[in-house]
């Protein structure tokens, strides 16, 4: 029999080469962090809290012509050095990186999104499971708009308060879906199982995501990011802003458009840089 050039290597050793190379202190400076770092539900909550405030969800670099790489290197170059945003591989790639190297049992997880979408979707949404003493808690730093502020506990029907809403868990059968209320009824953000999956199955959920005509991110600017004070939602020339339980959009010209990224989510494009996309032109 010939010999085969194939190497496989176990994806189970993948993460533990990874958060080697994260800078730590770095990102916790990033996100403004100064707390301990031990794997508590005090410290969980709190690094969770402190991502999602710091780090705008986005999806700019695909509007200019960029490709989204989601290896760790290319996600901290990006997050944390350049100070810019991103969407759920990016951002939980990095969260993750970060609670394993503090020393949390972590285990990546993959959604169908259902928020907004009448079909069903593929899996094209990073989440992640973190074992804590009091259980198994759903983490997610990633998913924008009325995604999770705080990690909520893997447990059916109980609500748990965010920061401008609150989310819970229902079960169908083998999936776990999680659902949000604010203003109005309970919505469906994502369904899932708690099969682990690894770096090589995002990788194919984010070319999808990144490239397809069908994906909202190639024809769409998106950008969200949540502070103690408001929630704010981009899309296109809509932004949203949701304070004290009441929503206002507004309607922004092409020039507003770009002062708000940088002014509202801290999202300076490069000089003479254009977003091309259906959204604006259309």
């Amino acid at each position: 029999m010939k010999e085969s050039n194939f190497s496989w290597t176990d994806p189970m050793n993948q993460p533990a080469q990874d958060i080697a190379s994260l800078d730590l202190d770095a990102y916790l400076a990033r996100i403004g962090y100064r707390g301990a770092l031990a794997a508590t539900r005090e410290v969980l909550d709190a690094l969770h809290t402190a991502h999602a405030y710091s780090i705008p969800f986005e999806n700019l670099d695909i509007l200019l012509g960029r490709p989204i790489r989601i290896d760790l290197a290319s996600v901290q170059a990006k997050l944390v050095r350049a100070r810019r945003g991103g969407y759920c591989f990016e951002q939980n790639t990095l969260f993750v990186a970060a609670l394993r190297r503090i020393g949390f049992k972590v285990t990546t997880l993959i959604a169908r999104v259902r928020f907004q979408r009448s079909e069903l979707g593929p899996r094209t949404h990073m989440l992640s499971l973190v074992e804590l003493p009091e259980g198994p808690f759903v983490a997610d730093v990633g998913f924008g708009g009325a995604g999770l502020t705080q990690p909520i506990r893997l447990v059916e029907g109980e609500s748990q308060a965010q920061a401008h809403d609150v989310a819970g868990l229902r079960r169908e059968g083998p999936l776990w879906v999680l659902e949000s209320r604010a203003r109005e009824p309970w919505q469906d953000l994502y369904a899932f199982t708690l099969e682990e999956h690894f770096p090589v199955d995002y990788e194919l959920a984010n070319h999808y995501t990144s490239s397809h005509p069908s994906s909202l991110f190639v024809s769409n600017v998106v950008a969200a990011l949540s502070s103690p004070e408001a929630r704010l939602t981009l899309r296109n020339r809509q932004l949203g802003v949701l304070r004290g339980g009441h929503f206002e959009r507004f309607e922004l010209g092409d020039d507003e458009l770009l002062d708000v990224l940088k002014t509202r989510f801290g999202l300076e494009l490069p000089a003479g840089a254009r977003l091309s996309c259906a959204g604006l032109d259309g």
